[in-house]
């Protein structure tokens, strides 16, 4: 049954799960795939999915191999000195390239720094993912070739980007739809709250994706959340589902579902997508100070890619000979994606000032010669 939430007392909502209240209900969700690739029916959520071809079904499964791939490329690049920092976002395909998927051409995504998935979905290019954390470029992409805004670092503000850019489509008579990619962390911002009460109270057609990856750096989601995240959204006025963010197929379905309601002048949706961080919150984190290695290993057993992967293989939709297409396209995006990183030109560091405003600007022009003349002092 899909888990469709509607307006009640946390108390009600207790006593309906059947449960404490607590956040460690993550079987608490609709789902699609269990987490053998056995398929399961659910009423609701199989009308958005009956269309999927074995092409589509192949490429949801490709891309999150490839999004997996390049993952690992970049944590590895980072711990190689090439770059700062990198967000992982290992465990996580499902929700990031199942919504993706689901997305018109038209629709613009605002992510954050974990959304990899995401943006390859979006057709992003190997430079794309890397120059900005190797501090090349401010956000490595333009952003209107594969409509979608630059990763966010404060934590909830694109949800607030994204309502806007939404009231605007709105108001130029558009069917296109903004998505606002966050995690569980994000929903203690008031930019989140903010951005959906403007949400529902202008009915913007945005798509609020909450990835409960159960921890917000070394913060469980059970300090922050003591009932379904999934639950908030109707005190604003926005409907929600919540769903196991590590079946591809739940994850296509709920935001079809979503996205139809927009389109349609319903206004916003809230998803609540179930999932894990396998690996740390960033590259500079240490998950093994604040987590239980068995809690890990039990999220191990219900990995996203090894989840649709049964699922195809029993329907005969995906056999060894595409696997090993797949593993040769991954590997090749990496290589890229490397390549990318370590033949980047670094330019001058006084270039920063060329593009701030589109004419000449005097006193731009100053700060420009200004620091011009620092940098040729520290060189002495």
């Amino acid at each position: 049954m899909t888990m469709t939430y509607t307006q009640t007392t946390p108390e009600q909502g207790a006593a309906d799960r059947g449960s404490t209240g607590t956040r460690g209900d993550v079987d608490d969700v609709s789902r699609l795939l269990e987490p053998d690739g056995s398929r399961i029916p659910d009423a609701e959520l199989d009308p958005w999915i009956a269309d999927l071809s074995p092409h589509e079904l192949r490429a949801l499964h490709r891309d999150m191999v490839l999004t997996r791939r390049l993952d690992a490329e970049g944590v590895a690049l980072q711990r190689q000195g090439q770059l700062a920092l990198w967000a992982p976002c290992r465990g996580q395909e499902a929700v990031q390239v199942g919504t993706a998927h689901a997305l018109a051409p038209g629709d613009f995504v605002f992510p954050s720094y974990r959304e990899h998935g995401v943006l390859l979905g979006r057709g992003a290019q190997p430079a794309d993912y890397v120059l900005a954390w190797r501090g090349e470029e401010h956000s490595a992409y333009d952003h209107s070739t594969i409509n979608a805004a630059p990763p966010q670092i404060i934590i909830g503000a694109q949800s607030l980007h994204a309502t806007g850019w939404a009231m605007g489509a709105q108001r130029d008579g558009s069917t296109d739809v903004a998505v606002a990619y966050y995690g569980d962390g994000a929903t203690s911002q008031g930019d989140v709250n903010e951005a959906m009460i403007f949400a529902s109270s202008f009915r913007a057609p945005v798509v609020f994706v909450c990835s409960n990856n159960q921890w917000a750096i070394s913060e469980p989601v059970t300090v922050q959340a003591k009932y379904p995240i999934a639950g908030r959204a109707p005190g604003f006025g926005i409907p929600s589902m919540r769903i196991d963010g590590n079946d591809a197929l739940a994850c296509v379905a709920a935001m079809r579902w979503a996205l139809d309601r927009a389109r349609r002048g319903e206004g916003p949706s809230f998803i609540e997508a179930v999932t894990y961080r396998m690996g740390p919150h960033t590259t500079s984190d240490d998950p093994t100070r604040y987590r239980d290695a068995a809690e890990v290993e039990a999220w191990s057993q219900r990995d996203p890619i090894a989840r649709l992967e049964a699922y195809l293989r029993a329907e005969g939709v995906l056999d060894d000979s595409a696997l090993d297409e797949v593993a040769r396209a991954a590997d090749a995006l990496a290589a890229d994606v490397r390549a990318a990183c370590i033949g980047a030109t670094t330019r001058s560091p006084e270039t920063m000032f060329d593009h701030v405003y589109a004419e000449p600007h005097p006193g731009l022009e100053r700060q420009k010669a200004e620091y011009v003349a620092y940098l040729a002092g520290s060189e002495k």
